[in-house]
């Protein structure tokens, strides 16, 4: 406890700044969610104090930084996880189905098509594997949770065989013991890196689909799906819809269909946690050597180990959106469950971001930049003809 206190009170710290800045950024900048906001904070804060660690390695800077470390990680780990247990409680599977068959195919066609699109364009661009899933994640699902939901599973798995070395950061500049399909990964990069797009160009899915929209003459259902079913964060969709050229009626029709939708694709996160677990423990059982044992992904059932096809965390977000869905949670637990939520991501995103290595992710994010780029012409592309195929 005692080597988790230095990072735990530097989260809080930061939570409580970040959460005190809340209203002038809704008021600023409605598209910058305090989620994005933390992880800004989290990346300008770790990007200052690893130049500053570089420069005297040993110094007062270097030392603050290992002090910090193990609390931030904890906060990171954790609280993130309890945070997508809440997140459940904001939905259920009601309001999912209100949305239609039609709604629904629109949300399943655009979340199948961005994610499986994401990938294969990521081969092509030879972008690392786990950067290229956590991007084809969050551009699919829920932005800034889902990729950090993905990331937790990924940080749980064990490294493949012949990526073992990623995180000791071997032969980086000689390419020494390189996998052959792609640099060498490191996952607080890549989710950094993940993170960033979806704030990028999220926020200009904010900006540009709202006029877009109103030149193809949506409806107000109509562009509150595309909405709903193209952006990434829940704060990018309300400020889009909300944004929407249209008559205050049919601006309230659109928002509440854009947040149907949306939280039509955040139910799609336990499948896909769970999917990218199976296929991260098959494909290290496959790479491992005939005869050699292959580490496993565990957790404690019934008194046992065993492989932990879903983590416990989304089953715990299964089991929130089955209470909401009952109705058997109360109002006011209701009520704390969204600020606390956001409190929870909140230090976690500022944690997560304080591993970030901004100049880094700036010498070599070019082909990720790109990637982040398809990724957002598949998601609002697809999402846009499956509205206009489907919805009359």
């Amino acid at each position: 406890m005692t080597r988790l206190l230095p990072g735990l009170a530097l989260a809080a710290a930061a939570t409580a700044a970040l959460l005190g800045l809340t209203p002038v950024l809704a008021t600023a900048a409605p598209s910058l969610s305090p989620l994005v906001l933390a992880l800004l904070a989290g990346a300008a804060a770790g990007s200052v104090l690893g130049v500053l660690a570089r420069r005297a390695p040993g110094g007062a800077t270097a030392r603050v930084r290992d002090a910090v470390g193990p609390g931030t990680a904890w906060t990171a780990r954790h609280l993130l996880r309890a945070g997508v247990v809440l997140l459940g409680l904001q939905l259920s599977v009601a309001d999912v189905l209100g949305l239609g068959w039609r709604g629904l195919v629109v949300v399943a066609v655009t979340v199948a098509t961005t994610f499986a699109g994401t990938l294969a364009i990521g081969r092509r661009l030879r972008v690392p594997r786990d950067t290229a899933l956590l991007v084809a994640t969050g551009f699919s699902i829920c932005g800034a949770a889902a990729v950090s939901a993905v990331s937790g599973v990924l940080d749980r798995a064990p490294a493949r065989p012949d990526r073992a070395h990623r995180h000791t950061g071997a032969d980086r500049h000689t390419g020494a013991d390189r996998p052959p399909d792609g640099p060498v990964e490191d996952l607080a990069g890549s989710t950094g890196a993940a993170l960033a797009m979806v704030a990028l160009f999220g926020t200009a899915a904010v900006l540009v689909l709202p006029p877009l929209a109103d030149a193809l003459g949506l409806r107000a259902e109509q562009a509150g799906l595309w909405i709903g079913a193209g952006v990434q964060e829940v704060a990018q969709v309300v400020a889009a819809a909300g944004a929407l050229p249209l008559a205050p009626a049919a601006v309230a029709t659109a928002l509440a269909t854009a947040t149907v939708a949306k939280l039509a694709r955040v139910v799609l996160l336990a499948p896909l946690v769970a999917g990218v677990g199976a296929v991260r423990g098959r494909r290290v059982a496959l790479a491992a050597p005939v005869g050699a044992p292959v580490p496993a992904v565990r957790t404690r059932t019934a008194g046992r180990d065993g492989p932990a096809l879903v983590p416990g965390f989304v089953v715990g977000f299964l089991v929130a959106v089955g209470l909401r869905s009952l109705g058997v949670v109360p109002d006011a637990v209701l009520a704390a469950a969204g600020p606390l939520g956001t409190g929870l991501f909140v230090a976690a995103m500022f944690s997560l971001g304080l591993g970030v290595d901004v100049p880094r992710l700036v010498r070599s994010g070019g082909r990720t930049l790109l990637l982040g780029a398809a990724s957002a012409v598949v998601v609002t592309g697809t999402s846009l003809a499956a509205v206009l195929l489907l919805v009359p």
